[in-house]
């Protein structure tokens, strides 16, 4: 049966450990959140982590994540040096014994989403993502030249509209939701205390200038090349998020969206350590692919699943879905991963909020009842499907 994680936020988070031991989580999967970017993870600080983490009978299954310093995706000066610290960290985790690392090579933004609380009928929310709230984030509040062409003239007559009608704590909230909540709490570019954040955006979106596909293809492949030694020492899996959404955005290139993206990525460092995280979110968010044909196709290169559906909608627009419902077919997903791999480590995903989790002050996407109903239904779900394998075989 695939293995039951949680992403954890360490010792701040305000769902402890022993919370989780208590709902049937098996793996924790968590960071060095405090070590600044670009810095490098000390054994001592590691086995501190892992230790506490064992001492509530839980193990640290999964680095989420080692993140990847902007300097590296765009390919700047220190790059190289920035790779060395990244192999001692890589390094030290395999002598810790933890060797799965998810990262994500997207430039600038780490996930979008225009709405954190959208309302459902049954009195819980989700996250949301609006074209048209999104364009008009770009086009009216950033400002970035040449947005305009990245939208349709329908998305632009909705920003027209919206300009008639929004107020500055309705554009405050956009900024909040996109830029800020989103992103602070996971090492992110930009904190909940910065007080320009959108002219700090504007300030890292202008790293990219003049940086295509092709090229941040290329700075991909030499960052995995340079770190793939160091993983076949220690046996270290590397898995790429896929790009959420799996959209072209803000004018940045964008190289984990689709089947394409993938197989380039695996043909272009095929050693085995270089692998996916199958985040099934991300991936069904875009109606042009197809979640169970790419979780056939590369489950053999899957070292960690991410379990979430969403509700993509004529126009493009997309919200969470339950863990049951939606384009994502999770109940398929978990056959296919349990024939490739049982003992892959699974963690649920964004979640409804619910029950007064909005209360809580949780990470956007990150409450405790919504994932903890999200768990149940998914745990249902492996056990039937684990079942069934065992009487096929």
């Amino acid at each position: 049966m695939l293995e039951k994680t949680w992403r954890w936020f360490g010792r701040k988070d305000k769902i402890t450990l022993d919370m989780l031991r208590q709902i049937g989580v098996e793996g924790i999967v968590t960071a060095l959140h405090d070590v600044p970017n670009g810095e490098v993870w000390t054994l001592e600080d590691i086995l501190d982590l892992k230790h506490y983490i064992e001492s509530f009978g839980l193990r640290w299954s999964v680095v989420e994540s080692l993140p990847v310093c902007e300097s590296i995706k765009y390919g700047g000066p220190d790059r190289d040096e920035l790779i060395e610290k990244y192999k001692i960290s890589l390094a030290n985790l395999g002598r810790a014994g933890v060797r799965t690392v998810c990262y994500n090579f997207m430039p600038v933004l780490d996930w979008a989403r225009t709405d954190l609380a959208h309302p459902n009928g049954d009195g819980t929310s989700s996250l949301f993502f609006s074209h048209a709230e999104f364009a008009y984030f770009d086009c009216v509040i950033l400002k970035r030249s040449g947005a305009e062409q990245d939208y349709s003239a329908e998305t632009l007559e909705k920003v027209e509209e919206m300009k008639q009608t929004f107020t500055p704590q309705d554009e405050r909230r956009l900024v909040d939701n996109i830029i800020v909540k989103t992103q602070g709490f996971v090492n992110g570019n930009i904190k909940e205390d910065d007080e320009k954040p959108v002219e700090i955006f504007r300030s890292l979106l202008s790293l990219y200038d003049g940086i295509t596909p092709d090229q941040l293809r290329e700075n991909m492949k030499y960052f995995l090349t340079a770190i793939m030694p160091v993983c076949d020492e220690w046996d270290i899996r590397m898995c790429v998020h896929p790009d959420d959404p799996p959209l072209q955005i803000l004018g940045l290139p964008r190289i984990v969206t689709c089947d394409a993206d993938i197989d380039w990525l695996m043909k272009a460092v095929p050693n085995p350590h270089n692998g996916l995280t199958f985040c099934s979110g991300s991936l069904s968010a875009g109606a042009h692919n197809n979640v169970t044909a790419l979780a056939r196709r590369y489950a053999h290169r899957t070292w960690f699943v991410h379990l979430r559906s969403t509700d993509v909608f004529p126009n493009g627009d997309f919200k969470e879905a339950s863990h049951l419902a939606g384009r994502a077919d999770i109940i398929e997903l978990c056959r296919i991963f349990r024939a490739i791999n049982p003992d892959l480590p699974m963690r649920v995903d964004h979640a409804p909020l619910m029950l007064g989790d909005d209360k809580m002050g949780y990470n956007a996407g990150y409450s405790f009842h919504g994932r903890m109903l999200a768990l149940g239904q998914v745990e249902g779900v492996m056990a039937v499907v684990d079942r069934e394998y065992i009487e096929e075989t």
